[in-house]
């Protein structure tokens, strides 16, 4: 980065931070700190709570230098974990953080995901990445979007599976796990069926499709890393009115879950700010204030279901 984009891009910072949303007193006078970090399971791996999104909302900084700027943002404000995914703009993205990382690599855990289900289609997609990349290995490979029973039987059937496991073999993928955000009943026995060592699933406060009921307490048990993700539902909770609640609220309901990180996509710098500040400040939920922002969003439920239900995280 040149030192007058730099310098110009920390004047936008500047000027985004200003534009905050006001943040609750607690929050302001609590997040001036680290973000704070959890262990990823079995892994043993300690990452940052609040982990950056490269899906559509990273691809929504139009131009791919306001992209890497902002990842270096997230980098310097202590976010270590970096998510991503083949189909996030048919490779766009892993190449955006290819180009960022740089000498940053060692200290970032780096994970991506591939949506074919066949042996030599995921090998294949996972060469790509480490191309598009600028890396020798994976921190963490996904299997992308598991879908109902029919696709984890595809996904056993006809080699993926096997490819995950030759991966974590070779050490393309120091772990390996799945990402899923339509049945968490599948998701559940993705996890008793296989030797995966992190899950990625939606959780959030709608509690839609039984992640946090069943997909959650058996990832626990094997003592996989868990990465939530959806703690918006794809901006249908969040906001104000009938069914949502502030991003504040539903990301700390998240966190209060039993996970190691939670990832969002932040397309505006003063979001990525916000989020940080948030993460910050970070103090568990009592049960009975969960219970309230699952009320608060509650009405919302069934249209989060419906809507993750066919959704393609692409």
């Amino acid at each position: 980065m040149t030192d007058i984009s730099r310098r110009n891009f920390i004047r936008r910072v500047g000027a985004t931070s200003a534009a905050l949303p006001a943040l609750s007193t607690a929050l302001a006078a609590q997040a001036r700190g680290g973000i704070p970090k959890r262990v990823l399971g079995r892994t043993k791996r300690e990452v940052s709570i609040l982990a950056f999104g490269g899906g559509s909302r990273f691809l929504a900084y139009k131009s791919e230098e306001e992209g890497i700027q902002a990842l270096h943002r997230a980098l310097d404000l202590g976010i270590t974990y970096v998510d991503s995914s083949t189909d996030y703009g048919k490779g766009d993205s892993e190449i955006r953080i290819g180009k960022a990382l740089g000498a940053r690599r060692k200290d970032i855990f780096l994970a991506t995901k591939a949506d074919l289900r066949d042996y030599d289609g995921v090998m294949r997609t996972l060469e790509q990445s480490l191309k598009r990349m600028q890396i020798d290995y994976l921190d963490l490979f996904h299997l992308h979007g598991l879908g109902p029973l029919a696709d984890l039987e595809k996904i056993e059937k006809e080699g993926g599976l096997k490819a995950l496991y030759k991966a974590r073999e070779q050490k393309m993928a120091t772990f390996i796990g799945m990402s899923c955000h339509q049945e968490g009943a599948v998701l559940k026995t993705a996890i008793e069926r296989h030797d995966l060592d992190c899950v990625q699933m939606a959780l959030n406060a709608s509690r839609a499709n039984q992640f946090e009921e069943l997909a959650l307490p058996a990832a626990k048990k094997k003592n996989l890393g868990v990465i939530a993700m959806k703690i918006a539902a794809q901006d249908k909770i969040v906001g104000a009115g009938a069914g949502k609640a502030g991003i504040e609220s539903l990301l700390r309901y998240t966190l209060s879950l039993p996970v190691t990180a939670a990832v969002i996509g932040m397309p505006k710098l003063e979001m990525l700010e916000q989020n940080v500040a948030i993460a910050r400040a970070f103090k568990p939920l009592q049960p009975a204030e969960m219970d309230g922002i699952y009320r608060q969003v509650a009405p919302s439920q069934a249209a989060v279901a419906r809507f993750f239900s066919d959704h393609l995280d692409a």
